[in-house]
């Protein structure tokens, strides 16, 4: 029997990545609760649990009453048998006897069971803050175990621990292999009261953000700054940087010699593409600026915040972007409104705008004769 207790012990410390004193330690307490339940006229310190994994023993005790005839209850001894644990002892002492723990019944041992799910639960949960409290909104690097084809759920693990990458947490396009290695971004610890759940993210903006602190010594030193990070994931990231030091140029800091810095963080994002933007507090020279690569004749904003941006014609599609990535990446890097117009409008856009004077004219004309 003590051979499958400790087997079954050892693979409760390897499921749970428990210490095995600790492990061995709640085993002890539930199994204490168990025999004072099947026992419960025992004394407080008259029930004893002893397990030792080095040597394989695991015995419970129990002091009983010693007396010169047969037992009458289970908290007696008789003389014959305390003299075998206790040559000493006479009647009325309290002699340690082993128990069956085969004898306490289907239920204890249900009981005692749920208690360690119990504590290995608490134990999990305890464990998981302690390793993730620190991790919440940084990067972690992990190792992709499992790649489900269906689902697309991703498994990784990280320091013993498994996590879960959601497809939708994935970058569009990327395709991750067992034994990978990648960066994500912990963007939450959910459930931490009872089961923590780490949320874990390859598509969410600061991990660009993150990933330019490592690659780039002067925005962990703090002479350059990130202000905002706007991000289509697989596509297109924009990077608003500044500059506390005079000397210090932000954005050639972050674009490191040879492109070094910037292609690292490019690679880690499977080739997404990334804009570094000078950032102003002048809010019309931003949104100028946030538009690169296109050429900007004039920004003007308004007293609702809406930006008007004229650029030239053949910057037009450019200024706009592929389905309208780029302005609405400007956009949310800069926190206003764009609406861009080319510096000459278009023969059909003339036809528009006299089309709609007309009616307009039209309007007000059929409003003066009533």
């Amino acid at each position: 029997m003590n051979e499958g207790f400790f087997e079954a012990l050892a693979a409760l410390q390897c499921e749970n990545g428990v210490e095995q004193a600790l492990l061995v330690e709640k085993v002890e307490t539930a199994m204490l609760k168990a025999a004072k339940k099947a026992y419960p006229y025992a004394e407080e310190d008259d029930i004893r649990v002893e397990i030792d994994p080095a040597t394989h023993k695991f015995d419970i005790f129990m002091k009983k009453s010693v007396v010169c005839g047969q037992p009458n209850t289970a908290y007696e001894v008789g003389m014959e048998e305390a003299k075998l644990r206790d040559p000493n002892c006479e009647e009325g002492d309290l002699v340690e006897c082993p128990l069956d723990p085969a004898a306490f019944g289907r239920s204890i041992a249900a009981s005692v069971k749920q208690a360690i799910r119990g504590d290995l639960r608490d134990i999990n949960r305890t464990q998981m803050m302690e390793k993730f409290a620190s991790k919440e909104n940084q990067i972690i690097t992990v190792k992709v175990t499992q790649v489900e084809p269906g689902r697309g759920t991703v498994t990784v693990e990280y320091d013993k621990t498994e996590l879960y990458l959601s497809r939708n947490e994935q970058i569009p396009g990327e395709t991750l292999t067992e034994g990978q290695m990648v960066k994500v971004y912990v963007t939450k610890i959910a459930n931490k009261e009872k089961k923590p759940i780490v949320r874990i993210s390859r598509i969410d903006k600061e991990l660009v953000r993150k990933l330019f602190e490592l690659a780039v010594p002067e925005i962990g030193d703090g002479t350059v700054e990130i202000k905002a990070v706007s991000r289509e994931a697989g596509s297109r990231s924009k990077v608003a940087v500044y500059s506390v030091n005079s000397n210090v140029d932000a954005v050639g800091a972050c674009i490191g010699p040879h492109r070094s810095r910037i292609e690292s963080v490019v690679k880690e994002l499977h080739g997404e593409k990334i804009d570094i933007i000078p950032y102003s507090e002048d809010a019309e020279e931003f949104i100028t600026r946030a538009l690169a690569p296109a050429t900007v004749i004039s920004t003007t904003l308004s007293e609702e915040g809406t930006a008007t941006v004229i650029v030239p014609n053949q910057y037009l599609s450019l200024a706009i972007g592929n389905k309208g990535q780029n302005a609405k990446l400007a956009a949310k890097l800069t926190g206003h409104k764009i609406d861009i117009k080319p510096e000459f409008p278009t023969v059909e856009e003339s036809a528009e705008e006299e089309a709609a004077e007309e009616i307009e004219i039209t309007a007000e004309t059929d409003s003066a004769a009533e």
